[in-house]
């Protein structure tokens, strides 16, 4: 799995009515405030030890300030929520031509699997998750805070 975090004040995602172009009504805009904004991507290969690591990682990561102005404090500390994202793109390969490979994504039904168990994952952690559409075209805008940016991929991780 790949994931992006993004570090947020706040952050929401609305759905995209493919046909008419304007924002799906049969999708309700989720909202965070304090948290992170989570792109994941998901191979064929992950499964639920990949699921189980990132959720406890992520639950437990400590990147925002304290009263010293260190990262010290976890999205608990914070009482701050998670706005995951399905992000097929993040397995883009790039290496030949200008049309990005998407071959190494997962294939939708596994990939969908995956993300909401990761969801579920983290909801077991404690956390408060909202959720993007899987396979839509979603517009999602977000507050990045610190800039706090950080990339985990299960892959490089031996995981």
């Amino acid at each position: 799995m790949r994931i992006v975090l993004q570090k947020v004040s706040e952050g929401l995602v609305d759905v995209v009515d493919e046909v008419s172009g304007e924002v799906d009504a049969t999708f309700e805009p989720q909202r965070i405030g304090v948290g992170y904004v989570l792109l994941v991507g998901v191979e064929d290969e992950d499964g639920t030890k990949q699921v189980d690591w990132l959720a406890r990682k992520i639950a437990n990561l400590r990147v925002f300030e304290d009263e010293n102005g260190k990262m010290n404090r976890s999205i608990y500390d914070v009482d701050g929520s998670v706005l995951s994202i399905s992000q097929f793109t993040l397995y883009a390969d790039v290496r030949k031509g200008n049309r990005p490979s998407f071959v190494k994504a997962g294939a939708p039904d596994h990939a969908e699997q995956v993300w909401h168990a990761f969801n579920d994952a983290l909801r077991a952690q404690g956390l408060d998750v909202k959720e993007g559409r899987f396979g839509a075209h979603m517009r999602v805008s977000l507050t990045n805070d610190g800039p706090v940016t950080i990339i985990f991929d299960t892959d490089e991780l031996g995981i």
